[in-house]
């Protein structure tokens, strides 16, 4: 085990055959262990778990980032800009439905970005980001 903390998500899927394929097929995350409810990714080093829920989710509240409307709930992952350049071809190509186009947020800023939101087929949020200087993670503006 890495002496890093890796983070573990648990979340809801609506159809586990759908996750396999963007998780595992448009993202290449690995898949892991499995049951008929639920099935394990390794999301770029992280556990993440789609767990399948009949629950249809609830309209989601968004909050003004850089002009964009952003779902308070989502989760993501921060890659290098060459990672997410290659990710957002995959989504692109899968015709993934983006919330927010790749681009790049607080520019010329502290913490400038790039970014992009998308939604997987269950509804979930997700965000790809990417610095290039990896100091401006937690930079204040």
């Amino acid at each position: 085990m890495s002496d890093r903390p890796r983070f573990h998500l648990a979340f809801p899927v609506h159809d586990l055959l759908e996750a396999r394929a963007f998780y595992g097929g448009v993202l290449g995350c690995p898949e892991g262990r499995s049951a008929p409810d639920w099935v394990d990714f390794d999301f770029f080093g992280h556990q993440i778990v789609a767990h399948l829920s009949p629950f249809p989710r609830a309209m989601e509240e968004t909050n003004i980032v850089d002009d964009e409307q952003v779902p308070v709930r989502h989760f993501g992952v921060i890659l290098t800009p060459s990672k997410f350049r290659e990710i957002a071809e995959k989504l692109q190509a899968a015709q993934a439905q983006f919330l927010i186009e790749p681009q790049t947020r607080f520019q010329g800023l502290p913490g400038e970005q790039l970014t992009m939101f998308v939604r997987d087929p269950s509804g979930n949020a997700l965000e790809f980001k990417a610095f290039a200087d990896d100091r401006m993670v937690f930079a204040k503006t």
